[in-house]
């Protein structure tokens, strides 16, 4: 094993659940930080029960790693629109946000610029801002694919990343053939090497986080520009949906093997090869019993 590999997996093993991006696997852990767990305020006017749904969010959103008061409302807020507690069109007061949740004038506007941006919610002079139909978030966005993963859209969303990954991979791997650069094709031999020895070791923390990079990485090496962009949405999906139904199959020889086709194919300029493994790759597992079983890590940091 080379050290590069070693080295990261020892780092993976370290460290706790939260999720990775392309290239990230080897500069675990992270630092953490108290969590801050602000109660609501009483006598504020209701949320139509906005007592109960306000406390049991943020009794959800306690745990997070280390955040900041905005970090901690754009969660909160977002997980409660996504998962339909603030369903559309209902309106968001800042003052009565900001007394709920005990934070300033200034936390509040950012959080909101920010879920804004995510197409979550609208701010209209004369109107205020509201919640936004489903139809107009950005369902792309990490955090809405993490906030989706906590609420009632969970099994849609585990359909619909697998539906997209089975629609961009493929190609995408046929595209890498011949084409990725030195380095990036070092990197798969790594992840695909240390997907082997965490198989070996049982090791399925190690091997979610090298095969979602794997994955990550063939985007990036189609040479594909939008289909590069999407690499960092698949890992991220992969991190935070997990299980066979989304990621590759439990740790095993047969998922190794399959990633290291795809490695020796790229490495020829096998097309067709390395488009017919992904396919393979992907299909195994869409059919493990006990796939919609799986554990949602920490929240990430904003």
């Amino acid at each position: 094993m080379s050290t590069l590999a070693h080295t990261m997996m020892t780092a993976a093993r370290s460290a706790d659940s939260s999720i990775v991006g392309p290239g990230e696997l080897d500069r675990y852990p992270y630092g953490e930080a108290p969590a801050v767990d602000r109660p609501g305020v009483p006598g504020l006017p209701s949320w139509d029960g906005g007592d109960s749904d306000m406390g049991r969010v943020g009794r959800r959103a306690g745990g997070s790693r280390g955040r900041g008061l905005h970090g901690q409302l754009v969660q909160q807020l977002g997980q409660m629109i996504v998962s339909g507690d603030l369903g559309a069109d209902r309106p968001l007061v800042p003052e009565e946000i900001g007394q709920r949740f005990e934070v300033s004038r200034t936390v509040v506007r950012e959080s909101l610029r920010v879920l804004e941006a995510k197409g979550l919610v609208s701010a209209r002079p004369n109107v205020g801002t509201r919640v936004r139909p489903v139809s107009d978030w950005n369902l792309l966005d990490p955090d809405i694919i993490e906030w989706r993963a906590f609420g009632p859209q969970r099994e849609d969303q585990r359909r619909e990343l697998f539906e997209l990954r089975w629609t961009i991979e493929p190609l995408a791997a046929r595209l890498a053939a011949g084409h990725g650069r030195e380095e990036l094709q070092q990197r798969l031999n790594d992840m695909a090497e240390i997907m082997g020895h965490a198989a070996g070791q049982g090791d399925s923390l190690t091997f979610s986080r090298a095969d979602a990079e794997f994955h990550a990485l063939v985007l990036q090496i189609a040479g594909n520009r939008m289909l590069e962009h999407l690499s960092g949405i698949v890992s991220s999906a992969l991190q935070v949906s997990g299980g066979p139904a989304i990621g590759c199959e439990r740790p095993g020889e047969h998922s190794v093997g399959l990633h290291l086709r795809i490695v020796e194919a790229l490495a020829s300029g096998d097309g067709a090869e390395a488009e017919s493994a992904m396919r393979q790759l992907l299909g195994v597992h869409s059919e493990v019993p006990g796939a919609a079983e799986h554990v949602v890590p920490a929240p990430r940091e904003h």
